[in-house]
């Protein structure tokens, strides 16, 4: 891995092994100068555009109660999420799918699935707990690139 990650990382809810690896993208093993983490910066950078339009169609979707189109959003939202290591988010996104789908059978602790109503008012809330991390997130990357000094 290029750079030391900050113990902060933990406390965002940003898996360090996964983001090194993004880091790792960086490294040319032919060029012996300092690692420029222009690109990694820019996939970061792309989530989180990505990550804004995402939440303007989930708010559309829970307006129009579409969970077919929650699922789908929580389920492209999670791969995105987890290629960064963004756990929190990935976690919350990974919920948002499952009760968009309405999987059959229970959730964890022998709960049954809820109906519709509650699995929308359920994703709304993890939305909003999404939409409320995303900045914390966010801060921490933008303060680590920084610290490197990486360009866009």
């Amino acid at each position: 891995m290029s750079a030391t990650l900050p113990d902060s990382f933990t406390t965002a809810g940003i898996d360090k092994e996964a983001f090194g690896q993004i880091l790792d993208m960086d490294i040319d093993e032919e060029d012996e100068g300092p690692v420029d983490h222009s690109f990694s910066k820019s996939i970061v950078k792309d989530f989180f555009t990505q990550a804004e339009e995402t939440f303007d169609k989930m708010d559309a979707a829970i307006e129009k109660k579409d969970l077919e189109e929650l699922s789908k959003l929580g389920h492209f939202l999670k791969g995105s999420s987890a290629t960064l290591g963004l756990i929190h988010l990935r976690d919350c996104c990974e919920k948002i799918q499952h009760f968009g789908a309405r999987k059959a059978g229970e959730l964890p602790g022998g709960e049954p699935m809820p109906d519709e109503a509650e699995c929308l008012r359920r994703i709304s809330g993890y939305v909003a707990e999404i939409k409320d991390n995303l900045p914390v997130v966010k801060d921490e990357l933008n303060k680590f690139f920084n610290e490197l000094g990486a360009s866009e």
